[in-house]
């Protein structure tokens, strides 16, 4: 099994390139290097109107780093539309050593009843973003987690959000496709910047519950509201 150390990996997105693998049983991972790359310009990022009107309604408890690996474990798993995963034994090991090492972070979902419905996972380097993958088992959890998320980047002076690749599903929120060299330009001065991944906190509004960079539905909306 191919090791995917902290130096490696933090080299390789500095580079614009990320592991794959063929199947989540597979023991070799393959590098990519898109042609054309994936992004949410964060202030160009739609949030849709059905969504906003779930937030406000903190139907869901939001949190953030509280369930890494759980949420890496779920987004391996099989999913409508997706019966393999890419996410194979090394990539899982060597992102929740980049999350012990602060450089990967998780964005949670949970329902009324503490169960955690969706989330996010990704890499931090400077005042760049790389969403990793993500994972629904409620209407909307894996879209309120987007959306908490762009919101966090926003507060913390974050320049990019990169989505590997563009699909419909990314493109209702206002994803576009780069360039190679639009991207490297971007992600260039991104990672020389300075994001916070924490400025998102108990300030704009917590949930109440204790949770890690807990905020509420409503506070995130406000965030998306607001004009950078």
């Amino acid at each position: 099994m191919k090791t995917l150390n902290t130096e490696l990996l933090v080299r390789a997105y500095s580079a614009g390139i990320f592991p794959m693998a063929d199947s989540r049983e597979a023991s070799e991972v393959f590098w990519v290097e898109p042609r054309r790359r994936g992004i949410i310009p964060l202030d160009a990022f739609h949030l849709p109107r059905s969504l906003a009107k779930t937030l406000k309604s903190e139907r869901f408890s939001h949190s953030i780093n509280r369930a890494f690996e759980t949420v890496i474990t779920a987004c391996a798993e099989p999913a409508p539309g997706r019966r393999q995963s890419w996410i194979n034994a090394s990539i899982h090991e060597g992102y929740c050593r980049m999350h012990a090492a602060e450089l990967a972070h998780s964005v949670e979902v949970w329902d009324a009843d503490g169960r955690l419905v969706g989330g996010l996972y990704g890499v931090h380097i400077g005042a760049a973003f790389f969403g990793e993958s993500m994972f629904s088992r409620a209407d909307n959890a894996s879209k309120a987690a987007l959306a908490h998320l762009v919101a966090r980047l926003r507060a913390g002076g974050f320049t990019l959000l990169d989505t590997q690749f563009l699909t419909n599903h990314l493109a209702q929120f206002g994803a576009i496709e780069v360039k190679r060299d639009v991207y490297v330009a971007a992600l260039g001065k991104a990672i020389a910047g300075s994001g916070d991944f924490f400025a998102f906190g108990a300030a704009e509004g917590t949930a109440g519950d204790g949770f890690a960079g807990g905020v509420s539905g409503k506070a995130i909306v406000q965030r998306l509201s607001q004009t950078s």
